[in-house]
C-alpha cells in the first residue's frame, strides 16, 4: 500500500481499490515519505468513511490525539455495534474519539464535569448507558483512570446521536422532550412504568421518533384520515384525554401542533404502555 499523506508517525493516507483511506499502524510512517509503500504487516486498521466532511474531520482529529484513544473508541464502538445490532452514523469515530480525549484529559487535571441527563439518560436509553458503563472499564483498563458514572452517560448520547444522525445539541433536546412527555403520562394515570416490558420499549422508540420530528419542526403524514382516530378514541377514552393533555402541552411548551396522525399513534401507544 502506497502513502498518498503522512498524518503522523502511526497514520497516513493511501488508496484502495480507487477510494480514499486512512490506514493505522504504529510506526507505519516513521522514516518514510509520500510515495513509499508500507508492509502489510504494518497496518493495523484501514478506516473507509463514506462522507468526505466526515473523513476530512477524522483526518484532522487522528493527526492531533495520540493513537491509544483511537484504537479505543475503535473498541468501544465495535461493542456497542455488537450490542446494539445497529449501524452507527460514521461520526462516532470523530465524536467519541474526542470525548474520550478530554473527559481522561479534564480527569488528569481535576476538572469534574456534571451530567444534567444522566438520570434521564439512564431511564431512556438503557442499552447504550450499559454499553457507556462497559466503556469505562475499557477506559480504565487503557489509561488506569477510574471516570464517574457521568462519563457513561455522556458516552451513551453519543450512541444515541450515531443511531439518529443528529447532533449533541438536538439530542439533549429530544431527551428533554421524552422525559417530559413520560411525566405527563405517568401522572396522568398515577402509575409507575414497567420499563423491562416491551411496550416500554417500543413507546420509547416511538417518542424517540416523534421528538426527533419536534426538535426538527417536521411532521408525520399519513392518509389515515378522521375515521380511524374517532375509532381509537372511542375505544381508548383514557388514553386519549392523555393524549390531548400531551398535544396542549407540546403547543405551549414546544409550540408544535401534533397532526391528527400524530395524535393516533401516541393514543395507541399509551394505551399500551398503561395496559396491565
Amino acid at each position: 500500500m502506497k502513502i498518498v499523506k503522512i498524518l503522523n508517525n502511526n497514520v497516513i493516507v493511501s488508496n484502495k481499490d480507487d477510494q480514499e483511506v486512512i490506514v493505522m499502524g504504529r510506526g507505519i510512517a516513521f522514516q518514510k515519505r509520500a510515495g513509499d509503500e508500507v508492509a502489510n504487516e504494518q497496518i493495523d486498521k484501514i478506516f473507509t468513511l463514506e462522507d468526505k466532511d466526515i473523513t476530512k474531520k477524522f483526518k484532522t482529529l487522528i493527526a492531533d490525539i495520540p493513537l491509544e484513544y483511537m484504537e479505543l473508541s475503535e473498541r468501544i464502538i465495535n461493542y456497542a455495534k455488537l450490542e446494539l445490532g445497529k449501524k452507527l452514523n460514521d461520526s462516532i469515530y470523530i465524536s467519541l474519539t474526542d470525548h474520550l480525549h478530554f473527559a481522561v484529559e479534564r480527569h488528569n487535571k481535576n476538572i469534574p464535569v456534571k451530567n444534567g441527563l444522566l438520570w434521564e439518560t439512564k431511564q431512556l436509553y438503557k442499552e447504550e448507558f450499559e454499553i457507556g458503563i462497559e466503556a469505562l472499564n475499557m477506559i480504565f483498563d487503557q489509561f488506569n483512570v477510574i471516570l464517574p458514572e457521568d462519563e457513561a452517560g455522556f458516552i451513551a448520547l453519543h450512541l444515541v446521536n450515531a443511531q439518529l444522525n443528529e447532533d449533541m445539541h438536538n439530542i439533549v433536546d429530544m431527551t428533554k422532550v421524552i422525559q417530559d412527555i413520560l411525566t405527563v403520562v405517568k401522572y396522568h394515570f398515577k402509575i409507575e412504568f414497567d420499563e423491562t416490558s416491551l411496550n416500554y420499549y417500543r413507546f420509547i422508540t416511538h417518542l424517540k421518533f416523534f421528538a426527533q420530528r419536534l426538535v426538527k419542526g417536521n411532521h408525520y403524514q399519513n392518509e389515515q384520515g378522521d375515521d380511524l382516530l374517532n375509532v381509537i378514541k372511542e375505544k381508548y377514552p383514557e388514553a386519549h384525554k392523555c393524549s390531548q393533555k400531551i398535544k396542549k402541552f407540546v403547543e405551549k411548551q414546544y409550540d408544535y401542533e401534533l397532526t391528527e396522525e400524530e395524535l393516533l399513534y401516541l393514543t395507541i401507544h399509551i394505551e399500551r404502555v398503561v395496559k396491565k
